[in-house]
């Protein structure tokens, strides 16, 4: 088989990113003016002299404080957190803290086996002396990680690197006809050449459970899918969010993952080891989704969309598919691809797959989606808040 290849950031574990970024973390609500104020100091002007490195983010969220110190939410937080700093398109990162949070950041620190050095700063803001320092500081970390961030060059890398979330946002009728259908196809290419794609979205599966178990490369991985779908069933019970108010699997969820058996299940964030088709459990809300896929590894989203999305998810490059020519020419700035083509009949699935494809090697090679050439993602980083807020 001819090998496919993109270019693309190989970290020293042998990862591969299609971005370059540097991040600027928060432990808890707190710390969030700082590391935007960090990372807005570093605009294009700032960036010129550092060309391989395609921007600072900051990543900050509204939780980590007012909630439970142990347990499963805390344990979510922290390994999203983490495993977005692990992300390999992220080069370097700077995490800060008030100091007084729940979510401790020493003992962040410590539970998920990150070790401070010239690429990962801890930044305390009540024992610097505030924020103004904080902010200061927080510069001058990233200061000294751009040059040797800037060290990384792209490169041609076998696509068996690629890790691509799948997610869908105001699907239609046409989506299940066009734009899932050309999204699987070329899903099925990537498996074929040796990538891999995560499937999300429980809630919406849920309602068409014994198709997706049939997708089950082993009873032990339907097994682990039936566990997370009971999980939801009493998540969800009493709540006008339950399951059933998702379109059936077959039509959305599936078909956006194209034919591939489903080779292992995972929990929200927790590192995606296995290649081929995997599940992360996961809401089907969009932000909390991809901000779980990145954590667990994926280094570019496919979105596809009926109505339009604004959505894009940070770090990665989200490729945004419209289901239909008159979405995609109302909201040309949001959206990627037009798979209009398949409704009417000038294109087939298999056809537009080969295309959708064939761009996501190219975003994933450095060429900007819609979403990132408008500056969307920075307050799209969405850890689930699945516990219990005081």
């Amino acid at each position: 088989m001819h090998e496919i290849t993109f270019e693309g950031f190989v970290r020293p574990d042998g990862r591969v990113g299609t971005r370059n970024h540097i991040g600027v973390f928060v432990v808890g609500n707190c710390g969030a003016t700082a590391a935007r104020r960090v990372a807005d100091h570093f605009n294009a002007k700032r960036l010129a002299a550092f060309p391989n490195v395609d921007e600072v983010l900051p990543f900050v969220h509204e939780i980590g404080c007012g909630m439970e110190a142990t347990g499963e939410p805390m344990n979510l937080l922290r390994r999203t957190i983490a495993g977005t700093i692990r992300n390999p398109n992220i080069a370097g990162a700077v995490v800060i803290a008030l100091g007084c949070e729940r979510n401790n950041i020493r003992a962040f620190f410590e539970q998920e086996q990150l070790v401070p050095g010239p690429m990962l700063h801890m930044l305390v803001m009540q024992e610097i002396g505030g924020t103004a320092n904080t902010i200061d500081a927080g510069i001058a970390a990233v200061e000294a990680m751009l040059p040797e961030a800037n060290r990384f060059q792209r490169e041609a890398v076998s696509v068996e690197h690629l890790v691509v979330g799948l997610q869908s946002a105001a699907a239609d009728s046409d989506t299940a006809i066009s734009a899932n259908p050309a999204l699987g196809a070329a899903i099925d290419l990537l498996v074929r050449h040796g990538g891999t794609a995560i499937l999300s979205g429980t809630s919406e599966l849920a309602p068409d459970a014994q198709r997706v178990a049939a997708r089950a490369a082993s009873p032990a991985v339907g097994a682990q899918l039936e566990q997370r779908i009971q999980w939801w069933k009493g998540y969800t019970a009493g709540r006008d969010t339950g399951m059933t108010r998702a379109a059936p699997a077959e039509t959305e969820g599936l078909r956006r993952a194209g034919t591939s058996p489903l080779q292992a299940v995972y929990e929200y964030a927790h590192p995606v080891t296995q290649r081929g088709l995997v599940f992360m459990d996961a809401p089907a809300y969009a932000a909390v989704s991809a901000t779980g896929q990145v954590a667990s590894g994926a280094t570019m989203v496919c979105l596809t969309t009926g109505s339009g999305s604004g959505f894009g998810a940070a770090p990665v490059p989200t490729v945004k598919l419209a289901s239909n020519s008159a979405v995609f020419a109302r909201m040309e700035d949001d959206l990627d691809i037009d798979c209009g083509g398949v409704l009417a009949g000038e294109i087939g699935v298999a056809q537009m797959g080969q295309l959708v494809f064939e761009r996501m090697l190219a975003h994933a090679s450095g060429e900007a989606t819609k979403s990132e050439e408008l500056g969307v993602g920075r307050d799209e980083f969405v850890p689930w808040p699945i516990g219990v807020l005081a």
